[in-house]
């Protein structure tokens, strides 16, 4: 008996992934492997993150609010004075 492919898995036999697209993808991983790292144990804002991670805080907001749109980080609330947000990894 013949059995049928998905065409999501004949597309993929077809396409292959070039090779800047798995760098991007590698670099991203990291990145956010290190945001959350700095994450563990208490909520910080985006500065806090930035000096703990060695990042510039506005690589730190770009990735951070990737992370929040796909559910991995969560507002927690503002500071004090109102500046800043601080984050945690949503649990």
């Amino acid at each position: 008996m013949n059995e049928k492919k998905r065409t999501i898995d004949h597309m993929k036999e077809q396409r292959e992934v070039p090779a800047e697209v798995k760098e991007r993808l590698k670099k991203y991983t990291a990145i956010k492997k290190t945001i959350k790292k700095a994450l563990e144990g208490e909520p910080l804002t985006i500065p806090e993150i930035a000096e703990k991670t060695g990042m510039q805080p506005e690589e730190v907001t770009w990735y951070l609010m990737t992370m929040r749109k796909f559910g991995e980080v969560e507002f927690v609330d503002d500071d004090d004075v109102d500046e800043y947000y601080s984050y945690r990894i949503k649990e």
